[in-house]
């Protein structure tokens, strides 16, 4: 082992809320463990698996276990950041959804465009596209 992420968790106090919202933003598949309040997160094909390569990470979904963070509190824990293709739309779908913005889509030079959001337990994570808005993609332009 490297010390790579290997899996991530979302807590949620209204677990099947979320897991609309996911399957709904990222086309996610929830998959419930038996009478448990817990949910294995597929992120799609290209996810890493149990002995199984890949260049993304699978999750959970889990009943939290306490009240659901307060508006405008600061980040208690972690977040994660998903690589989408264009992150305006996802950010816009996120809101139609019942997410919430915590920092609008905006263009980080050399890095990418970056946006995130509060799911609807409140709950931050990003998303993050190597194309800025005026179309540069700036894997290539690193490259270059």
């Amino acid at each position: 082992m490297s010390n790579l992420v290997v899996h991530f968790e979302i807590h949620a106090t209204d677990p099947e809320a979320l897991v609309t919202f996911y399957s709904e933003l990222f086309a996610w598949r929830f998959t419930r463990f038996g009478e448990m309040d817990y949910w294995a997160i597929d992120t799609g094909e290209d996810s890493i698996g149990m002995n199984t390569p890949g260049r993304g990470i699978n999750g959970g979904l889990a009943k939290r276990r306490g009240p659901r963070p307060e508006a405008g509190a600061p980040v208690n824990g972690a977040n994660f950041v998903v690589g989408v293709g264009d992150v305006d739309a996802l950010f816009a779908l996120g809101l139609k959804l019942g997410g919430t913005e915590a920092l609008a889509p905006d263009d980080m030079p050399g890095v990418g465009r970056l946006a995130y959001l509060l799911d609807p337990d409140g709950n931050v994570f990003g998303m993050i596209s190597p194309v800025l808005s005026d179309g540069t993609n700036v894997m290539e332009t690193s490259a270059a």
